[in-house]
């Protein structure tokens, strides 16, 4: 009697099935958008920190306190943004403020100067 052949690899020994397969795809995709998603988090950071290094912007702590002295409420959410108008490319901070009543109050203040641009409120 022959002897059983030895596999030369441990996927011979039990081939996957293709949901198995699918599986693995789906969780390396799922890894690398994770990855790409983090490199983007930290590009937009190192945008944020260098526009501040650079004079561009005023800190987040010198907006924050204008708000809370100018505008009664809660400070939900702030994001730092670029926008364009007419051409012009600048940094804006985009503040959103629960006001009593529940009031959201959204603010839009120029990120070089503190000044504010927009205000809007929603019920």
């Amino acid at each position: 009697m022959k002897p059983a052949p030895i596999p030369s690899s441990p996927w011979q020994q039990a081939p996957l099935s293709r949901f198995w397969r699918a599986c693995i795809a789906v969780f390396c995709a799922l890894a690398l958008a994770q990855i790409s998603g983090l490199a983007h988090a930290d590009s937009d950071h190192d945008r944020a920190r260098q526009a501040l290094q650079a004079g561009e912007v005023l800190p987040l702590a010198t907006i924050l306190d204008r708000v809370a002295r100018e505008h009664a409420g809660k400070i939900l959410d702030v994001e730092l943004d670029r926008d364009k108008d007419d051409g012009e490319v600048y940094w804006v901070y985009k503040v959103k403020v629960l006001q009593a009543g529940g009031k959201l109050l959204k603010l839009k203040i120029d990120a070089r100067t503190g000044a504010l641009i927009s205000r809007k409120h929603k019920d």
